[in-house]
């Protein structure tokens, strides 16, 4: 993941706040983004799939809105939330377990698939934000991309708002300032379709 540089954060963000707190909002962390980490595989990436010494099994194939992909022999294999590494092995080991001896996966993003999100409310340039190919985007990193924040931004209420699996929104409160300062460790990694609502302080 691409750091926001000091100079950047400097011009985004101000003094330290407090955690806020609304009573239909929930303030839990998200699980954070390693820049060491493979990238994980979305919906619609294109891929290459090759078998060592059996080019007959090799395809290019699109993965599907569920993160599927259908495969010679083994048919559909899902690889929702899988890195790259992790859907070697898990291919590897479907056909090792009825079709090939100690057969050698490789994985190629041909194609990524595009991932954005949207930042709106009292930030320079609202709008969507695209992720960075093969990287996480942080919700700092998002509003830097969006301009930064305006004068009159409350930097310290950011509304972050999100799908669940069920299909419902679940909205996180939070505070920027804290975050900058190190008084949060919590990373606010986003995910595809999120919604950034910065809304205005009240003068």
């Amino acid at each position: 993941m691409r750091s926001i540089t000091l100079i950047g954060l400097a011009l985004i963000l101000g003094t330290q706040g407090l955690l806020a707190q609304e009573s239909n909002a929930s303030t839990a962390p998200i699980a954070g983004f390693r820049a060491s980490d493979d990238y994980i595989l979305q919906p619609l990436d294109l891929l290459q799939i090759r078998v060592f010494q059996e080019p007959e099994m090799d395809r290019e194939v699109r993965m599907s809105g569920e993160a599927a992909v259908m495969l010679p022999l083994v048919g559909r294999v899902s690889l929702a939330g899988l890195t790259i590494r992790q859907a070697e092995e898990l291919v590897q080991g479907l056909y090792d377990r009825d079709y090939l001896v100690n057969p050698q996966i490789n994985i190629t993003v041909l194609e990524y698939a595009r991932r954005t999100v949207n930042v709106l409310g009292s930030v320079g340039n609202p709008g969507e934000i695209e992720f960075p190919r093969e990287e996480g985007l942080s919700l700092l990193d998002a509003i830097s991309r969006a301009g930064g924040f305006t004068r009159l931004a409350d930097r310290r209420k950011i509304r972050l708002t999100r799908q669940t699996e069920s299909g419902e929104a679940e909205n996180f409160i939070v505070d920027a300032d804290r975050m900058i300062e190190g008084a949060s460790t919590d990373q606010w990694i986003l995910q595809t379709g999120d919604l950034i609502f910065v809304p205005e302080r009240f003068l």
